[in-house]
């Protein structure tokens, strides 16, 4: 049984979606695109060529959008993630979320595959700006270009540190947690392939099953902070 698999993993590796995220009140990026930001086309808030284009509109907008996350908190399903690292003898957790709830939560090591909301890099060069310096458009002390969020835009290459680290971490893992992800989206979408080409038991989280839950060997309809703390506690048992 699951539980059992999960007590006896040496190395689990978790996928967290939107629908992590969702449930602690974080908007989606489409739903995020409501009231004043509803007239614009997310091209014009989300690529590089849109920030070019009109930087001072796509820096009210991050900004806008860290607001509302600042003001959510990580939920029972962040928690029990962050308890779980404490239970097996090694844990890799990759999210394609951007809010940081994982880290505030506890989580230690976060492979973040489309970048962090709260981050600063410059627009030139990529390196992390550890200050903002509350311009209507921040710029680099280094090189004074443009300073944008530190998240992955429309037609951006995932980072290929995180990329190449949660595929080997795939590889080696021996339980893979996927968890309120649709499961379509890639690269995201193959690391339980890696995973289970490598001997992984499989499991899916989500809120309703995904068109890929029976390819799983676990498929769990539910909340993810209800399920996964029922499953992580249970390991006390």
């Amino acid at each position: 049984m699951l539980r059992d698999a999960l007590r006896d993993a040496r190395h689990v590796c978790v996928l967290t979606g939107a629908g992590v995220s969702a449930e602690s009140g974080v908007p989606t990026f489409r739903d995020a695109q409501q009231g004043l930001w509803a007239k614009y086309d997310p091209h014009q808030l989300a690529t590089p060529e849109g920030f070019l284009d009109n930087p001072p509109l796509v820096w009210r907008w991050y900004r806008w959008r860290r607001e509302l996350v600042s003001q959510v908190e990580p939920n029972p399903g962040h928690h029990a993630l962050a308890k779980l690292q404490e239970l097996v003898p090694r844990l890799t957790l990759v999210t394609q979320n951007v809010d940081g709830l994982h880290q505030r939560a506890g989580s230690n090591d976060v492979i973040e595959f489309h970048g962090n909301l709260f981050v600063n890099r410059c627009f030139a060069e990529g390196c992390v700006i550890d200050k903002d310096d509350d311009a209507t458009v921040p710029t680099c002390p280094g090189c004074g270009s443009h300073v944008r969020p530190g998240v992955v835009w429309f037609g951006e290459a995932i980072p290929e540190a995180a990329l190449n680290e949660s595929f080997a971490t795939a590889a080696d893992c021996d339980l893979f947690l996927s968890v309120g992800t649709s499961s379509l989206v890639f690269p995201a979408a193959g690391l339980v392939d890696v995973a289970r080409d490598a001997g992984a038991v499989t499991v899916e989280i989500n809120l309703e099953p995904t068109e890929h839950a029976d390819t799983f060997d676990y498929a769990l309809a539910g909340k993810s902070g209800e399920l996964l703390p029922e499953l992580i506690n249970s390991l006390a048992i």
